[in-house]
């Protein structure tokens, strides 16, 4: 992005350049009266480069050097005026072309100055669009990696389950099948048969576990409540500890990539609760505010300090980045006793859909 220089510091218009104009010649007639009042022994010349400076900065060297020339005309009729016994008319000229170079100076000097900072501005001014459309730019890529991502994990958790789940139920049955064949013949083969049957049971258990892992929330309005529900269970199971799920009211979400951001919230609060704040209890709740839908994590573990450093880990910048993904705030802080992460999503909860229109809506559904 090219930036315009003289969009950045324009030279006064209207009646703000009228009275820069007005105020830097009032002063200069001003100081020439003085300096015609004073004795001639008491030079005010150097007074003159206030109001200069003044034209020179703010409108322009054009009319700078208009008062530069008037300033001289004015201090040499002064001298002139009172009568100074100049031994010739060339010393007064003398003197009013070496303060005319002095100002002329002046104003090289400012002018140049000012065109550095216009420079100086545009560059920055440049630097930081770049900079605002980097940020920009990599935001989006982090929000559709984690779109991409979540979809993909989507995709695999439907093609184990209804693909893989699917064609181990069909095999089982027809192993258990030929076991009932083999055990009505008296075959010896036929426990082996059955000992199949079992293996592929457990791999359908497997495949549904693995499919459960990477598509946790179900594709309806409830799937929220129920996966953290069914995590706060697992990980009483797990982990040994007092893990519990709270929900006064129904809520509902209908947009499945809020509910799976929001899922992982509690999974990565919780987790950090019990890894690194070593609690024995932790509550998962979620509730119906006016300013939106909250999610809380509360522990009783040995909490975390007043002031959480930017860089406290990737748990935290992953689950504030989650957050502000799906346009809602997201706080760390300690409490009473361990640690409240809270994530308020201020949109209303959505209106409740069916699950299988919820599902509909997924691009991998088929």
């Amino acid at each position: 992005m090219r930036v315009n220089p003289t969009r950045l510091m324009t030279w006064p218009e209207g009646r703000s350049r009228q009275s820069v104009v007005l105020i830097s010649s009032a002063i200069v007639a001003l100081i020439g009266l003085r300096d015609y009042l004073l004795s001639w022994q008491i030079s005010l010349s150097v007074i003159y480069v206030y109001p200069i400076a003044i034209a020179a900065w703010y409108i322009g060297p054009r009319f700078a050097y208009l008062l530069s020339i008037s300033s001289v005309v004015l201090f040499t009729a002064g001298d002139l005026a009172s009568d100074i016994p100049y031994s010739s008319w060339l010393i007064a000229v003398w003197n009013g072309v070496v303060r005319l170079v002095f100002y002329a100076v002046l104003i090289h000097m400012l002018d140049y100055i000012r065109s550095l900072t216009l420079g100086l501005e545009a560059r920055v001014l440049e630097r930081t669009s770049d900079l605002r459309k980097e940020i920009v730019e990599r935001e989006r890529l982090e929000r559709e990696l984690l779109e991409v991502g979540g979809r993909e994990r989507r995709r695999l958790g439907y093609d184990l389950h209804d693909g893989l789940g699917q064609h181990l139920t069909g095999t089982a049955l027809a192993v258990q099948v030929l076991s009932q064949k083999l055990a009505r013949r008296g075959a010896p083969e036929a426990a082996e048969a059955a000992k199949a049957v079992d293996l592929i049971e457990d791999g359908i258990a497997l495949s549904r576990k693995l499919a459960k892992g990477l598509q946790p929330v179900e594709m309806h309005a409830g799937g929220l409540m129920q996966a953290l529900q069914e995590f706060a269970a697992a990980t009483t199971d797990l982990f040994k500890v007092a893990c519990r799920f709270e929900c006064e009211a129904p809520i509902l979400f209908a947009d499945a990539s809020t509910a799976d951001h929001l899922y992982h919230i509690a999974r990565e609060a919780t987790g950090n609760a019990i890894k690194h704040g070593r609690a024995r209890n932790v509550t998962i709740s979620l509730d119906a505010r006016d300013e939106g839908s909250l999610l809380t994590v509360r522990d009783d573990g040995i909490g975390i300090p007043v002031s959480v450093p930017k860089n406290g880990g990737m748990g935290l910048t992953i689950m504030a980045q989650r957050a502000k993904l799906i346009g809602a705030s997201f706080d760390i802080r300690a409490a009473e006793a361990g640690t409240l992460v809270s994530c308020c999503l201020p949109q209303p909860s959505p209106g409740v859909e069916s699950g299988y229109a919820a599902r509909k809506q997924d691009p991998h559904y088929a």
